[in-house]
């Protein structure tokens, strides 16, 4: 990264689904390559990354639910699948000599570090990049409110919602709307106000009383997490009201 980062500590969402690539399930190893070499030249730039994974490319407990399975019981298993892809992310950095930590809301002491606030901090000071697997360690709570509750702990100055081809907040379903239209700047309150589905509300109500701005953005675009972290114009920032 040629300029310096705007963000200084970020926090990163990746949804699983981004772990699949084009099978649609589970790890594919070119998509993680990718994903770590654009990772690589962020922190190679100076930025400080944490990164909280989720796991709908192998588990969603909610879909298990869905499926018969008791919810907390399915939720769990979908920590679990945070695990498994926060280690694959792991090996693929510590390919590209990119010191790396994972550390998980559940113990799992032979794979990972259990999150400790103060050790998380102190690895992104020493220049490691930090992987939070496992959600919040609860069911019920998705990877989202993880995001916004671990960027407010480790005092992230923004979080990045990486979509697997979402590449803004649209004022409607851009799926079933061809009139949708994006929006490059949001207040939290216009969001709120408009219903507009920017993350899970319970996260975007943690990350609106805490003043942590959001930039929600399409992943799959070559350089898109780069150019986030430099604080390029792309896809859709929530901010607080300068007014």
């Amino acid at each position: 990264m040629a300029s310096r980062p705007h963000y200084k500590r970020v926090l990163l969402k990746l949804s699983g689904e981004a772990f699949a690539g084009d099978q649609g399930y589970g790890i594919e190893p070119e998509t993680i390559q990718k994903i770590a070499s654009e990772l690589a030249a962020i922190h190679a730039g100076g930025a400080q990354i944490a990164i909280v994974v989720g796991g709908g490319n192998i588990l969603r407990g909610s879909v298990g639910e869905k499926q018969g399975m008791d919810r907390a019981q399915a939720d769990y298993m979908g920590m679990l699948a945070t695990v498994i892809n926060a280690m694959a992310l792991q090996d693929a950095l510590e390919k590209l000599d990119v010191d790396t930590r994972v550390q998980t809301a559940i113990p799992i002491p032979q794979v990972a570090e259990p999150f400790i606030r103060r050790r998380a901090i102190r690895h992104l000071e020493k220049g490691r990049v930090v992987i939070l697997a496992g959600g919040t360690g609860n069911p019920y709570f998705t990877t989202d409110t993880a995001s916004a509750l671990r960027a407010v702990e480790i005092e992230a100055d923004v979080v990045l919602m990486a979509k697997n081809g979402t590449d803004a907040v649209y004022d409607k379903d851009p799926r079933k709307h061809t009139d949708a239209q994006p929006y490059t700047n949001l207040t939290f309150e216009e969001a709120l106000d408009k219903k507009l589905r920017v993350m899970d509300l319970t996260a975007f109500t943690h990350c609106m009383e805490n003043n942590l701005p959001i930039i929600v953005f399409d992943m799959n675009v070559a350089g898109n997490i780069q150019r986030a972290v430099l604080g390029e114009p792309i896809g859709t920032l929530v901010e607080r009201s300068q007014s």
